[in-house]
C-alpha cells in the first residue's frame, strides 16, 4: 500500500504512523468492515498550491477539539449515530477508521478512487480538485455511550462525565424523540457545502456495519468578515460571545476541568436544541414587536438604550419578557454557535419550516445552560414565534494528539 507523503506531516498522521494504525487494527478500513474500499492512496494538492491552501487547514490535533472556539464556518452539519455493536473491540475499529478519514480531510487529502473497477471507488470523489475549505470535524458522546437502559455497554460507565444527562423537559417545548438525542454526535464545519457533505457522508459510509445515523441536520449562517451573523429573524446571533473571547475566558466558560474525568479536562458540552421558527407570524410582526421581543435594535444590534452592539446591556432599559434581559438575569454565559436551516414546506400547513440549529459549548451545563434554557422557556417573548422540537446533550472530549484516534483516553485509559 502505497500513500503519498504530506506537505506538512504535523497536520495528518504520518506514512509510518497510518501503517502502524492499520497493522494495529486488523485490515484496516475494508469495504466489508466498514463500508469503503481499503485506502490506496492520498491525492494531494499540486506543490504550487499548497501555499495558498495552508489558511484553509485546520489541524485535527491539539489541546482542544477544533469547531469550538474556531470561528465560525458557513456550513454546518451535524449528525447523531447510535452504536449497533455491544463489544468494545468493534467501536475501536470504527473510531479508529473514522480518525484517519478526518485526518486526511481536514489536512487537504482525499482517499484514491482506488485500482480495481470492479470494487466501489475509495472515496466518493465530490472534493477531487478543492481545497480543505477550513473543514473541521468534532466529536461528542451521548449518555447513551456510557450506559443505556441501566446497561454498561462497553464497560465505561465509570468514566462518564460528570454532567453528561439528558436536558430536562422543558415548558413549551415539542420534542421530536427521532431528532433528538444519541450515542455519537459529529459536527461538521467547512467554508465549502460541499466539503461539508463529503466529510459526513463518508463518516457515514465508514460506520456501515458498527453504527446507523439517528439523524442529520444541515445549518449555514453567513456574515461579513469581523461581524456577528444575524439569524433568520433578522437579529445577530451570538454577540455575547464577545464577553469571553479571550484564553482565560474560554477557561472560564467553555474548557472543562476540575471534578471531570482526565479525558474530559480541555472538552466541553454541546447542547443542542433545534427551533422551529414560525417566520409567517414573524413577518407580520411590527419593528417595534420585533425589538421588544428581543430587546435590541435590529439594524446596530444595540441593547435598549444603547448604541454599539457590543455596549454593556442595561438592564432598566430592557422590556420584562425580552430574550436579552432573562439571558442576563441568569447571571450565566455560554458559547453560542448557532447555525440556520431550511427543510423547504411543511405539507400540514403550507408554511416555510425553518429556523434555528441552535448550539452552545459550555464547561457545566447544569449551571450554565439549563437554568437559562428554563427561564427562557418560560417567560421569553420568543416563545410567540418559536418551537424547540429537537434536544440533545454530549460530551466532547479534550483534543487528539497525533497517533491517537477519537475516545482512545476513553476505551483504553
Amino acid at each position: 500500500m502505497e500513500l503519498e507523503p504530506k506537505e506538512n506531516p504535523k497536520q495528518s498522521v504520518s506514512r509510518r504512523d497510518f501503517l502502524k494504525l492499520s497493522a494495529i487494527a486488523g485490515t484496516g478500513i475494508t469495504l466489508g468492515a466498514a463500508g469503503m474500499g481499503a485506502i490506496m492512496g492520498i491525492v494531494k494538492p499540486e506543490n504550487g498550491k499548497v501555499a495558498a491552501l495552508s489558511d484553509d487547514r485546520i489541524s485535527l490535533y491539539g489541546q482542544h477539539q477544533a469547531g469550538i472556539i474556531t470561528p465560525q464556518q458557513t456550513y454546518m452539519y451535524l449528525a447523531s449515530f447510535h452504536l449497533t455493536g455491544n463489544d468494545r473491540s468493534s467501536v475501536i475499529r470504527l473510531f479508529r477508521d473514522w480518525t484517519k478519514f478526518c485526518d486526511l480531510s481536514t489536512a487537504g487529502g482525499t482517499m484514491k478512487t482506488g485500482d480495481n473497477t470492479l470494487l466501489p471507488p475509495n472515496d466518493t470523489g465530490e472534493t477531487l480538485d478543492l481545497p480543505a475549505a477550513r473543514l473541521t470535524i468534532t466529536f461528542g458522546f451521548g449518555p447513551t455511550f456510557f450506559r443505556e437502559e441501566g446497561k454498561d455497554r462497553f464497560g465505561i460507565a465509570a468514566k462518564a462525565p460528570r454532567y453528561l444527562k439528558d436536558i430536562p423537559r422543558m415548558p413549551r417545548e415539542n420534542l421530536d424523540p427521532s431528532l433528538s438525542g444519541g450515542d455519537v454526535c459529529i459536527q461538521v464545519c467547512a467554508e465549502d457545502q460541499q466539503v461539508a457533505f463529503h466529510a459526513v457522508r463518508n463518516l457515514i459510509r465508514l460506520s456501515t456495519g458498527y453504527a446507523t445515523v439517528n439523524w442529520l441536520q444541515e445549518g449555514f449562517i453567513s456574515a461579513t468578515p469581523g461581524k456577528t451573523p444575524r439569524n433568520l429573524f433578522g437579529f445577530k446571533d451570538g454577540t455575547a460571545n464577545s464577553e469571553h473571547d479571550n484564553s482565560a475566558g474560554y477557561d472560564d466558560v467553555v474548557w472543562a476541568g476540575e471534578g471531570e474525568p482526565d479525558w474530559m479536562k480541555g472538552g466541553s458540552y454541546l447542547a443542542y436544541r433545534k427551533i422551529r421558527m414560525l417566520l409567517e407570524v414573524w413577518d407580520r410582526t411590527s419593528l417595534k414587536d420585533q425589538e421588544d421581543t428581543f430587546g435590541r435594535y435590529k439594524e446596530s444590534g444595540a441593547a435598549y438604550g444603547r448604541s454599539g452592539e457590543f455596549d454593556a446591556v442595561d438592564m432598566s432599559q430592557q422590556p420584562g419578557s425580552a430574550h436579552v434581559n432573562l439571558a442576563k438575569q441568569t447571571g450565566q454565559r455560554i458559547h453560542r454557535r448557532a447555525y440556520s436551516y431550511t427543510n423547504g414546506i411543511d405539507p400540514r400547513t403550507g408554511n416555510v419550516d425553518a429556523g434555528l440549529l441552535f448550539l452552545s459549548y459550555q464547561k457545566n451545563p447544569e449551571t450554565q445552560f439549563i437554568p437559562m434554557l428554563r427561564m427562557m422557556q418560560s417567560k421569553d417573548k420568543l416563545n410567540e414565534y418559536t418551537s424547540h422540537v429537537a434536544s440533545a446533550l454530549f460530551a466532547c472530549p479534550r483534543g487528539l494528539k497525533e497517533g491517537q484516534y477519537i475516545g482512545q483516553n476513553i476505551l483504553e485509559g
